[in-house]
């Protein structure tokens, strides 16, 4: 089957992206990505369900290869539309996609719930090539729109900062300020409202200690390191737990 893109990036190193349906052989096929918190790789739904979707949803996830190599991917559900976009953000959708496939439901939007790029290809675009590629993806299926619950890029620099007001800044130029929600926005999606309990992280505190090296010997609001907002520590509970917002964009097809 044809691939979805060719692209020359500016390193001069020829980027192919295709679907997991066109190259099943690559599913699954580790990313080294650097940074990404400990702690995030904690969410219950994204352990149950994530992998998951390269099974059900092959058509709208994309792997993307350069000289043979996996070097990035996306993936997007399909789910059947409802009235308003779910204040639960990506577990919600995730939720909704699984459980309209049992049902046998014709879906007519998709969800994005990922993209990632290889840590050696950063800052080339690779990012918001696979995000057109979701976006033909999507079209091809007859599908209405792409959502896609976006975690801001910068965010982390500013977990005092309400997620309303981050997401409502802009540049002189009238674009985003973040440059995750700038992509985004530039690729012709459109910032719709908020998900405040998008992506949840409960753990005892043995297990918050471990993720993050962090003490959690008090009651309150922990400042954790490449959290979007402030994890709630609960001593005599003995558990912590973060409650992350995001931003939803609507991606007309």
């Amino acid at each position: 089957m044809p691939v979805a893109r060719r692209i020359e990036l500016p390193s001069g190193r020829l980027l192919e992206i295709t679907t997991v349906a066109e190259r099943p052989e690559l599913a699954g096929a580790e990313v080294s990505v650097a940074g990404w918190p400990e702690f995030m790789r904690h969410n219950r739904v994204s352990e149950a369900h994530f992998w998951q979707t390269l099974e059900t949803f092959p058509t709208t996830c994309l792997v993307a290869t350069t000289d043979g190599v996996v070097v990035g991917d996306a993936h997007a559900v399909q789910l059947t539309s409802r009235a308003e976009l779910p204040a639960g953000g990506w577990e919600q959708a995730v939720v909704w996609a699984f459980a309209d496939a049992r049902r046998g439901l014709e879906p007519d939007v998709a969800c994005a719930l990922n993209i990632s790029v290889a840590q050696d290809l950063q800052g080339q675009g690779v990012a918001g090539h696979l995000l057109a590629a979701l976006r033909d993806a999507a079209t091809d299926l007859g599908l209405g729109y792409l959502h896609a619950p976006v975690r801001p890029s910068h965010k982390h620099l500013e977990r005092g900062t309400s997620m309303q007001e981050y997401a409502a800044r802009t540049r002189a130029d009238g674009l985003p300020f973040d440059p995750w929600l700038r992509t985004h926005v530039r690729a012709g999606g459109e910032i719709v409202g908020l998900a405040p309990t998008s992506w949840v992280v409960a753990g005892s505190l043995e297990e918050w200690r471990r993720w993050t090296s962090l003490p959690f010997d008090q009651d309150g609001l922990v400042e954790v390191p490449g959290a979007l907002v402030s994890v709630r520590c609960d001593v005599q509970a003995g558990c912590a737990v973060y409650v992350e917002p995001n931003v939803w964009v609507r991606h007309r097809l």
